[in-house]
This record gives structure tokens, sequence and C-alpha cells, in this order.
């Protein structure tokens, strides 16, 4: 009876002793949390940019002396600028997805005047380039396939430079004025992702510049002139690369996965 006893025991042991392994070893599962991949929402990125401006001149107001006018009086001079080459940079913020602010310097090649007063009386030629500095603001519109339309705004001063501004006849040189104006801009465009920090960006800008002295008196003749301003139409292209990691229009669409579990065990 005893040895029936004591091979009782060493069976029980025996079916018990893997049951309580396999319980130590598998740990409890808890309920799994999927989690979503954050995307990058702002950073600071730098720009260049390269291209084509051509201004809607309109007229300039000058002062006119001499015979047959007992005062001083006011004349229009009439003419035309050649377009030219554009070349800029900037340092901007994307705030998220669909706003961004950057601050940008551009500079207007030479442009090439040619006019003629309204009574016809001489051609006159000259010349300008100037500097155009812009904070401006921007909203992104959404991404589709890489690309971003955007549409947006700034507000600066523009450094107008005239170069000497010559009647032919009677072959009369008045010196060009430069000068700093209140400038207004508009930007319509969009961008593609060339990869999660760089991007390509073309698109159109028209820029209001304030109406200013152009050229300065000699002697007799007719001066000091005024233009009425500028309306200057450009279209560019550049690109805009990403300091601080992914665009967060660049990035990959935010991904689950499942953080793995903490063994538990009983």
């Amino acid at each position: 009876m005893r040895l029936l006893m004591i091979g009782c025991a060493v069976l029980s042991a025996s079916i018990a002793m893997p049951a309580f392994a396999a319980d130590m070893a598998a740990p409890e599962q808890p309920p799994l949390e999927v989690v979503y991949a954050q995307p990058n929402t702002g950073g600071w990125y730098i720009r260049g940019d390269l291209g084509g401006h051509w201004a809607n001149f309109g007229e300039a107001e000058y002062i006119t002396y001499g015979a047959g006018v007992p005062a001083p009086g006011t004349d229009i001079l009439e003419g035309d600028l050649d377009g030219a080459f554009t070349l800029g940079g900037g340092v901007g913020y994307q705030i998220n997805k669909h706003l961004r602010t950057d601050v940008t310097a551009d500079y207007w090649f030479k442009s090439d005047f040619s006019g003629s007063s309204s009574n016809g009386a001489t051609t006159d030629t000259s010349s300008m380039t100037a500097w155009l500095l812009l904070a401006n603001a921007y909203v992104d519109l959404g991404t589709w396939g890489g690309f971003t339309p955007y549409i947006g705004g700034g507000i600066g001063g523009a450094h107008i430079k005239w170069d000497t501004l010559t009647n032919t006849p009677p072959g009369a040189e008045h010196p060009g004025s430069s000068n700093w104006r209140f400038a207004a801009a508009a930007m319509v465009g969009a961008s593609y992702c060339i990869s999660d920090r760089l991007q390509l960006d073309a698109g159109y800008r028209f820029t209001h510049v304030e109406g200013g002295r152009m050229f300065e008196q000699v002697g007799t003749e007719p001066g000091p002139g005024f233009d009425d301003g500028l309306n200057v139409h450009e279209v560019r292209a550049g690109l805009r690369y990403s300091l601080g990691g992914s665009n967060a229009n660049c990035e990959p669409e935010p991904v689950a996965y499942v953080p793995a579990a903490e063994p538990v065990y009983k």
C-alpha cells in the first residue's frame, strides 16, 4: 500500500510539472493598441529662385520750363520697359501642412526703357534695376501625387534705381534717381516633391510698386520727373530645401504600427 501511494504521488508530480512550466513561460498578452506615426508639421527651409519679369510702366509726369511756359507746368512721359531676368532667395518656416511664411530678396536685372514726351518733341531712353524685399505668407491647398498648389501674398519694399535719362534731340541727359518704395505682391503656383526634403517650386507673381522720383532736372531742361508706379509680372521657378527634416507635404502617409507587448508572467 505504501509503495502504491508513493507511485501515485510521483505520477501526479510528473503530470503537473510540464503544465506549471508552460504556465510560467507563456506571458499574458494585453490588448494590442494600434498607434499611428505622426507626420512632421513644421520646420525651417531655404529657397532659391530664377525667372523673368516684365513691367507695365504707364507714364511719368515731369516739370517743364522755358519759352512759352509762363510758369512751371507738367508734361507726360510715356514709354515701355523691356523684360529682364530675376534672381532671388529667401528663408522661411513651414508652420503645418497648409501654412508657411518666408522672407525673400529678389534682384531685377536691368530693363531698358524707351519712351517719348506726350508732345512728341523728344525720344527718351533709360534703364531700371531694382531690389525687392518681401515678407510673404502662403496657403498650401493640399498634396496630390507629390504636387501641392498654393496661393500667397506679400508686402515690403522695392529699391528702384533709374539710370540716366537721355533726351534725343537735343541730347540732354538727366541723372536718374534711386529710392525705396512700398511694394505688395500676390502669388500663385505649385510645388513638387523631389524628395522628402527637396521641392521644385514654380509659379507666377504680380507685384505693384508705388510711384516715385524717376529723374532729376538739369539746367533749364525739363525735370524733375516722377513715374506713376510699376505693375510687374514674373514667372519664376526654384528649389525649396527643408532644414529640420522631412517637409510636412512630402512625407509618406502616416502608417499604423503595433508596439511590442511587454511579457507578463503569472
